[in-house]
């Protein structure tokens, strides 16, 4: 409720057994078999007003709790009525674990394209959005590239990526979309020169620029981004509880609800610049 949780906050548990009065807990799970899991999407996808899904991939250092809670934070905030799919990846939780991190979105590479195929071969599912945040957005990407190369392309249903703070390397994302082909799904780029999560990724990759935390109206990016229809929201100067300013994109009251506005209306994010 409003009165324990304001809008781009997380109501972490403050002790186990969580209360759900108070904070956020998994009141219930339950191990699915393929089918199911296949008859769960196949009868939310019909309640879904638009019978569209949203696809969440977490970034680094998020557990499969922490994933969860996100997650469930994006949704109660933006209000979408997408069917809801949380992709998680084996993050070991630990900021000193980034190369066995980046491994795993590796690892995760060809299972999530499978999702990713079935999602484009369902007939009931019209629209397919893709929300990353941090190292999850490289896992997005490789996902979405391999299967342009294997398919010839992607399909028209998949309608919006939104690449939150992410940890690629600029050049590699130019290629990325290149393999994708001109046919591609609508980017939106959400942007902070003051991310310190980014900065410390930028030296551990040789002082190479991190796409999350570009100045998007420089040069060579400007042209760039203009030329691939990539629209850039710039949330330098945004303001939020994320001491990291790695998270604006969940944390910030304003950027969360204006993606769900975006997505109810069936519109992409087009403000490239907030603040």
């Amino acid at each position: 409720p409003a009165s324990v949780r304001k809008v781009g906050e997380v109501a972490w548990p403050k002790k186990l057994p969580s209360n759900p009065a108070t904070d956020f807990a998994v009141v219930q799970a339950q191990e699915l078999t393929l089918e199911t899991a296949k008859g769960w999407l196949s009868a939310s996808v019909r309640k879904s007003p638009d019978h569209s899904v949203l696809v969440f991939i977490h970034g680094f250092n998020n557990r499969f709790e922490d994933a969860v809670y996100r997650f469930a934070q994006i949704a109660k905030d933006t209000g979408t009525q997408s069917v809801p799919i949380l992709v998680t990846w084996p993050s070991r939780g630990s900021a000193l674990a980034y190369g066995y991190d980046r491994e795993s979105t590796n690892y995760t590479r060809n299972a999530l394209e499978l999702l990713f195929q079935y999602l484009a071969r369902d007939p009931q599912i019209k629209e397919v959005s893709i929300l990353a945040h941090s190292m999850g957005n490289w896992l997005a990407l490789e996902g979405l590239r391999q299967m342009a190369i294997r398919n010839g392309g992607l399909p028209a249903k998949f309608k919006n990526v939104m690449l939150a703070a992410p940890d690629v390397d600029v050049d590699v994302f130019r290629t990325q979309i290149a393999d994708m082909g001109k046919q591609h799904p609508q980017f939106t780029l959400f942007v902070s020169q003051d991310d310190r999560a980014l900065k410390v990724s930028r030296r551990v990759w040789g002082d190479i620029p991190r796409l999350g935390s570009i100045d998007p109206e420089q040069a060579p990016y400007k042209e760039e981004l203009a030329n691939n229809n990539i629209t850039v929201l710039d949330l330098t100067k945004i303001k939020s509880g994320d001491r990291l300013h790695h998270g604006k994109f969940a944390s910030s009251p304003q950027i969360v609800q204006l993606i769900g506005a975006r997505m109810a209306g069936g519109q992409t994010l087009t403000d490239n610049r907030i603040g």
